[in-house]
């Protein structure tokens, strides 16, 4: 918005869309009488679902200007002076130039560390949006950096072989000031259903998105989806969308299962954009035990970055993902294309089942003092094995030891009236000092449910 300019008042822009004369903001005649005339299109497809639900693990990726405060995304706006947010609007655009954007860096840490999609903030609430939009002057062009982000975002993780997800905030700041409206949330008219040119201002910038990116696969509308989500099927009917049509529980698992698709959101700190200082860090054990229990579960895990402002994600945020990424090399089996199993743990075991075959995997989580070498005995309740069942520890050949050549790591398992008795060695020498703290998985295959478990 130009240093000069006053946010007009409802009626000027109500004025203004009937005319036509805000660009960008209201879809051409055609299409929008195409639109009009065809059945509003409704629900993720089927096909989709299930690919969704094979994923496991999604990188999330919050970043917007105001990552130059270290604040809270977006949310300092919300009840924020009119001399705030003119700042906000007018002074944080002007120095945002991330000279360390390296996209393709980003995804190659999220393909090593078995992630399988990314869902990047296009707009937050801020209004700001991250790619060169005719929908307002709010967007990426106005600042030094001037490059189109989504399409170097997109780009970057298609080329590492990740879907591709976008995010989007119905809710917009920046149309809220423009009206002259208390900038908030939840309130009738921060609702696109009862703000038409908010409703036309966010179906402008989704038809955008929708046509200048090519295929899209999930869409994450953090807001109210009426009206949205409609129009994305319409344009790529095979997107998935997650909030706004599926649960989305945020820095929280549910006790147990949930029918269909779900998604758990969770930062690796305190905060979902990057935060200098005063924070917090989830271990990379706490970050593989979460994915376990998701996982366990049924869900997803969207697990989220918070770059710098020159574009870097923090050391202290891609330490942790490496952890889990040498846990994902290792048993990536047991998350992608996976299901629940009939139950979802006995104790600090946790299980999954391959989704098209009767193998089970028992995840050994809380294990201490388990030196390489050593062997230790399990018993399963819930799990039988048949005439046909191999057991083995994935990552692990079950027949080396390093340095210890009379060793017998194999796995031995025996099916006995009260379960089924594992005995396993963890033999693989994942970090030098040969201490490995985190989770062990078997694999059992042509397994049967048994009785028992939680």
């Amino acid at each position: 918005m130009p240093p000069a300019a006053r946010p007009p008042r409802l009626a000027v822009v109500l004025t203004l869309l009937a005319a036509g004369l805000l660009v960008g903001t209201v879809p051409p005649a055609p299409a929008r009488a195409a639109e009009a005339a065809a059945p509003a299109p409704s629900g993720n497809r089927p096909e989709r679902v299930r690919w969704f639900m094979d994923q496991g693990l999604g990188l999330f990726i919050h970043w917007n200007i105001d990552s130059q405060l270290g604040s809270v995304i977006s949310h300092s706006m919300a009840g924020a002076s009119k001399d705030y947010l003119e700042r906000y609007i007018r002074e944080l655009p002007k120095t945002f130039e991330p000279r360390r954007f390296a996209p393709r860096d980003w995804a190659r840490l999220a393909r090593v560390a078995g992630f399988r999609y990314v869902v990047f903030t296009t707009k937050h609430h801020s209004g700001f949006c991250m790619w060169p939009t005719e929908t307002t002057d709010f967007n990426i062009t106005c600042t030094p950096f001037k490059r189109d982000v989504v399409r170097e975002v997109v780009d970057a993780f298609r080329a590492e072989g990740l879907a591709v997800g976008f995010y989007f905030s119905p809710d917009d700041f920046w149309m809220l000031h423009r009206q002259g409206r208390e900038v908030a949330r939840r309130r009738p008219y921060c609702m696109p259903t009862n703000n038409p040119p908010l409703m036309a201002h966010n179906k402008a910038q989704v038809r955008e998105l929708f046509t200048r990116y090519g295929p899209v696969d999930v869409l994450f509308l953090d807001g109210e989806p009426d009206g949205l989500k409609q129009l994305a099927w319409s344009l790529q009917p095979n997107v998935v969308v997650t909030r706004g049509e599926i649960e989305t529980p945020e820095q929280k698992t549910p006790d147990a299962p949930m029918p269909g698709p779900w998604e758990a959101c969770y930062t690796l700190g305190t905060q979902w954009q990057f935060k200098p200082t005063n924070e917090e860090y989830k271990s990379g054990t706490d970050l593989i035990e979460m994915l376990i229990e998701i996982r366990a579960k049924g869900g997803n895990f969207l697990l989220n970055v918070g770059p710098t402002p020159e574009g870097e994600i923090p050391p202290e945020q891609s330490r942790r993902i490496r952890e889990l990424a040498l846990w994902m090399f290792v048993n990536r089996e047991a998350v992608v294309g996976i299901r629940p199993w009939h139950v979802i743990r006995e104790g600090d075991i946790w299980f999954t089942r391959a989704r098209d075959a009767d193998t089970v995997y028992a995840l050994l989580t809380k294990i201490p003092d388990w030196p390489k070498g050593k062997r230790k005995a399990f018993t399963l309740t819930t799990v039988r094995a048949t005439d046909r069942t191999e057991v083995s520890v994935l990552g692990q050949s079950g027949r080396v030891v390093e340095y210890h050549p009379e060793a017998d790591p194999s796995a031995r398992w025996e099916q006995k009236a009260d379960g089924l008795h594992l005995s396993v060695v963890r033999a693989q020498r994942l970090y030098n000092n040969t201490r490995w703290p985190n989770p062990i998985v078997v694999r059992i295959t042509h397994a049967r449910a048994a009785g028992g478990g939680e």
